[in-house]
This record gives structure tokens, sequence and C-alpha cells, in this order.
């Protein structure tokens, strides 16, 4: 059974940087896709960055893109989230996700493992 545990949440100050890490363990780790979301209290989850197995090809959100960069180190079973110019808005609970089938790969229904998740808190 394939876990994941995310790490590297935190309180930054708008404009800092964090970097989320996501550790996977008990499976075929560097076969599947992965993906990053976000949950903010109220809302929906929602998609944030997504990279294929090999890591050549990432997709972001627009409300992230260019200030975040998802990668992933295969050898390490983990992937990462490095999220620069930080803003209020991004504070929300951050999950990693595994997408082991096809389907749109910035819908949470597609993902079939999931982290627990990280505070991340924006402090304007």
């Amino acid at each position: 059974q394939v876990q994941l545990v995310e790490s590297g949440g935190g309180l930054v100050q708008a404009g800092g940087s964090l970097r989320l890490s996501c550790a996977a363990s008990g499976g075929t780790f560097s076969v599947y896709d992965m993906g990053w979301f976000r949950q903010a209290p109220g809302k929906e989850r929602e998609f944030i960055a997504r990279i294929n197995w090999r890591g050549g090809v990432t997709n972001y959100a627009d409300s992230v893109k260019g200030r975040f960069t998802i990668s992933r180190d295969n050898s390490k079973n983990t992937m990462y989230l490095q999220m620069n110019s930080l803003k209020p808005e991004d504070t929300a609970v951050y999950y990693c996700a595994i997408r082991k089938m096809g389907g749109s790969p910035t819908s949470p229904a597609e993902y079939d493992y999931w982290g627990q998740g990280t505070q991340v808190t924006v402090s304007s």
C-alpha cells in the first residue's frame, strides 16, 4: 500500500518562500504521475501542479504559474513543491497525491493515493 507524507509547511510572510516535500513509500513510486493540491477552509480541493512519472512534463494552475515549481527525485521517492512569492491567498492545507491511471491530471477524483496534508499559512 502506497503511503504519502507531506512536510515543509509552516507560517511565512507574504513574499516569502517555502519548499514542500512529499515522501512516498510502499509501492513503485517512479511509474506514477503525481500532483499537488490545496484546500482552504470552506473551499473545494484545488489543483496546483502535476508532474509526470519521468519528471519531464509539468502542469500548473494559473494561480501559481511562475511562482511555484514542482519536481521529483525518483531515486529518493520524493516529490517537491518550491513555492516563491507567496501570497495570503495561498494559505491552505497542501496535499500530495499519486495518479495511477489516465484521466484528467487536474481532477482530484483521478488520484488514487493522498497524503495527510501540511498547513501553509501566509501572513500579510
